[in-house]
């Protein structure tokens, strides 16, 4: 099975499932089982606690990881005793905002997170004036990110 996220998404795959997203200034986390058989991803937009009006909306951080931490434990997993991998966090506008942008609250706001949750972060490629595309098929190999950097149309 092939998941898209798009902004917002939270998804569950089981071994040799594909999560896939593209990020901006959004961040995704995944989360996976040290023997990695099960795998969480998230595409988070907004950072913090969400308004009433938005208190089940997956695309404010606090709501996407209460869902991926309650898809995990039904199948079994602590999120706790999980690996994260963290992407995106990137500036989009960087000829605006060549301080403190968007990407960097999303960026420091997950990190926090999950630091509070003990979480170990495994791997993570953050900040940059580009966007990501990240593809991680579940099982033991690592998600795959490729970096397009807006003013340069260059890829690593």
């Amino acid at each position: 099975m092939v998941v898209e996220l798009m902004p917002g998404d939270v998804a569950l795959g089981q071994r040799d499932d594909q999560l896939k997203t593209l990020l901006g200034s959004c961040v995704s986390v995944i989360l996976t089982d040290p023997r990695r058989t099960v795998g969480a991803m998230c595409h988070i937009v907004h950072v913090g606690k969400p308004n009433a009006t938005n208190a089940q909306n997956t695309a404010f951080g606090e709501v996407a990881m209460k869902e991926m931490f309650a898809r995990l434990r039904a199948v079994g997993v602590n999120p706790t005793h999980c690996d994260a991998f963290v992407f995106g966090g990137g500036n989009m506008f960087p000829k605006l905002f060549d301080v403190r942008h968007v990407g960097d609250a999303n960026v420091d706001w997950v990190l926090d997170f999950l630091h509070d949750q003990g979480i170990h972060v495994v791997d993570h490629c953050l900040g940059g004036n580009g966007y990501r595309k990240v593809s991680w098929t579940v099982g033991k190999g690592d998600p795959l990110v490729e970096t397009v950097f807006a003013e340069q149309g260059v890829t690593t």
